[in-house]
């Protein structure tokens, strides 16, 4: 598929989303059309994948098989392969046909009653996964589609005609998954995500990363590296960041973990759709820092974008004070600023060859109390720390404040020095958000990976300099960005104010003689 043809899928989605939900809010949409997008993305690898294994039979078309022997069997394959099962009177195409809707000039036709046809077939897609080894990553996946919501109409008949539609704008679009273009659909999915995340405001912040901020992280994670044994996410969102690891290298295995319940499903829909086998990935759902879920595995890739100065119960939780994840530091994050906790944690899970990059509120690098002894654990004692890069204020979806990415190892190359990067001015505006550009991003890179100090742009601090500065990480303090004022020539703005004098000498003449010549009093 070429990049128009990418960008006309996109755009067909968008406008399905944007144009069906009449008045309900986008970011209540956004459940549904992902989830009925997932659904039919799930239908046609079922579709392709039984017809695979009806070569050669009487009937080769999916679709058609009846006999119970033939779909036994399939079922039996397609658990194993593809994680799921749907039989053929469950395909997305089937059950579009029986909604009836024929779209034809601009007119939609009344349907059939599907919605609980719908809403058994999707806990059925659920269910068919119990007691096999993908149950956790199907399990309640589509229980945020809730097709019994006044938001999608006040009476039965209009939900179900809304839905219906939904099905057949769908149905007319040919996702191409035969020729090899699950990637497409997944840029596509990770697009409407971001449309959505535009128009939610604040809340968009609990599931999506900015998606060169995401380029970004991927890339300082992969540095150097074609590979990567396990990339981890502990505040994984919609799974995008996780996914975007996968551009810059081979990823063999996916694990992360989010709080939010209709996020988490959002972020295994996710993991499916872009053609990541269940075997490949873990997501699960808890809050991080009280129930962290994979507390005994290390991981090469660790990418985070957590809530910027989120609470936790910190010193209120005494299970905290003896937690090997906190315990070496001299202090507990703040009750009311769990940053350093975030960061803590991903310290505990970083293998010894890998690198995390973590992105953080630009307070977190200059706040004193506990977070001071914190940082400077991290840098003194440990020595982890490895870059600090400066970011644009007003890059994030529900939030203006400035941020900054700490960069992580444990086994660090350049252990005399921390790495400091001021890219905060240089960003472009669309709409009320800033943006980063790719040579924005590819500056950053190239000067990281360069490791050269750049005039009011980049520079290596060495240790005692962070030390003379209290291991306080405000990046103005490593990198001067002040600009001087033109030196002013005095003589010349004197002369300027003569000469200004002289003009208006004249001009006070000027306007003394029409006075004389009308014959009334000059104000002069």
């Amino acid at each position: 598929m070429s990049e128009e043809e990418k960008k006309k899928l996109e755009a067909q989605l968008w406008k399905i989303a944007n144009e069906l939900r009449g008045k309900m809010d986008a970011d209540e949409f956004r459940d549904y059309i992902l989830g009925f997008i997932f659904y039919k993305y799930l239908s046609e690898k079922q579709y392709l994948y039984a017809n695979e294994l009806l070569e050669g039979e009487t009937v080769t078309d999916y679709a058609q098989v009846t006999q119970l022997e033939d779909i036994a069997a399939i079922e039996q394959e397609s658990l194993e392969k593809l994680g799921y099962f749907l039989p053929p009177q469950e395909l997305f195409s089937a059950i579009t046909k029986k909604g009836n809707i024929k779209i034809e000039d601009g007119e939609e036709a009344a349907s059939n009653f599907i919605l609980d046809d719908l809403e058994r077939i999707l806990t059925n897609i659920e269910n068919s996964t119990m007691g096999t080894e993908s149950e956790d990553d199907f399990n309640a996946l589509f229980e945020d589609i809730d097709l019994a919501s006044t938001k999608l109409g006040r009476t039965p008949d209009a939900r179900n005609t809304l839905i219906a539609k939904v099905l057949a704008h769908l149905d007319a679009i040919d996702f191409e998954l035969g020729k090899g273009t699950a990637d497409v659909l997944g840029d596509a999915y990770e697009y409407l995500i971001a449309q959505f995340a535009s128009g939610a405001g604040k809340k968009a912040g609990e599931f999506y990363t900015p998606q060169q901020v995401s380029k970004i992280l991927a890339k300082l994670v992969t540095l150097d590296k074609q590979q990567i044994r396990s990339a981890y996410d502990p505040t994984c969102g919609s799974g995008s960041l996780l996914l975007r690891i996968s551009r810059e290298a081979d990823v063999a295995e996916y694990y992360g973990q989010e709080l939010n319940r209709t996020t988490y499903n959002l972020a295994r829909m996710n993991m499916i759709l872009h053609d990541v086998h269940f075997s490949r990935f873990d997501i699960r759902q808890e809050d991080t820092l009280e129930e962290p879920q994979h507390l005994d595995m290390r991981f090469e890739a660790i990418v985070a974008n957590p809530p910027f100065s989120a609470k936790w119960k910190g010193k209120d939780n005494p299970l905290n004070e003896t937690d090997d994840r906190f315990s070496q530091y001299g202090a507990l994050a703040p009750s009311s600023k769990a940053d350093f906790a975030f960061v803590q944690h991903m310290i505990h899970q970083l293998a010894e060859n890998g690198t995390a990059a973590i992105v953080l509120p630009h307070g977190a690098l200059f706040r004193g109390g506990a977070e001071g002894t914190i940082r400077e654990y991290i840098i003194r004692d440990l020595n982890y720390l490895d870059a600090v890069i400066g970011l644009p204020a007003n890059l994030f979806y529900g939030t203006g404040i400035p941020a900054c990415i700490l960069v992580l190892k444990k086994c660090r190359v350049h252990s005399e020095d921390i790495f400091f990067i001021d890219a905060s001015a240089e960003f472009e505006k669309i709409g009320n958000q800033n943006a980063l550009t790719d040579a924005h991003v590819a500056k950053i890179i190239s000067t990281y990976a360069a490791r050269q100090s750049v005039e009011k742009y980049a520079h290596a601090a060495s240790m005692d300099e962070i030390a003379e500065n209290d291991f306080n990480l405000n990046i103005p303090r490593y990198v001067d960005t002040f600009e001087e004022e033109a030196e002013i020539d005095l003589a010349a703005v004197t002369a300027e104010l003569k000469g200004l004098e002289n003009d208006m000498a004249k001009t006070d003449a000027t306007i003394r003689g029409f006075c004389d010549e009308l014959g009334i009093a000059s104000p002069f």
